[in-house]
């Protein structure tokens, strides 16, 4: 069965359709592509994606290990390139800083965050730069 429905709806931009929940989202080109900007584009939907991915492992990790993961808050800056035009670089930084853990804690949670599946599927030249508070 496909994931997701997508339909282009003008102007640079789509419809996109989750077909097992019926959820929507709509992309736009960038500014800086000939786009209005007013939605997330393709390519922060990669870098907004890792996040997103990186966040669930360690909520599903704390889970099976009965650790308590109540906070985290993250942003992503996504760098573009061109010749040709692509994502270059994604600055991800992430607090988790309510959640107490202790040291060991902290290095098990980067360590499952980083080996999200989204993070395993980039292409290896777009450079990854982590930084995290607890």
């Amino acid at each position: 069965m496909a994931t997701a429905k997508i339909v282009y709806a003008g102007n640079l931009s789509t419809h996109c359709t989750h077909l097992q929940s019926n959820s929507s989202i709509q992309t736009d080109a960038p500014v800086d592509n000939n786009g209005k900007g007013q939605a997330f584009s393709p390519t922060d939907l990669v870098a907004t994606a890792l996040v997103s991915c990186m966040q669930t492992i360690v909520g599903i990790y704390c889970e099976a290990h009965q650790i308590s993961f109540t906070y985290c808050e993250s942003e992503v800056t996504k760098i573009m390139h061109s010749n040709p035009r692509r994502i270059g670089e994604l600055e991800i930084s992430m607090d988790f800083s309510k959640n107490e853990w202790d040291d060991a804690t902290q290095k098990r949670i980067i360590h499952v965050a980083e080996a999200c599946p989204v993070a395993k599927s980039i292409h290896p030249d777009i450079k990854l730069s982590f930084s995290y508070k607890f």
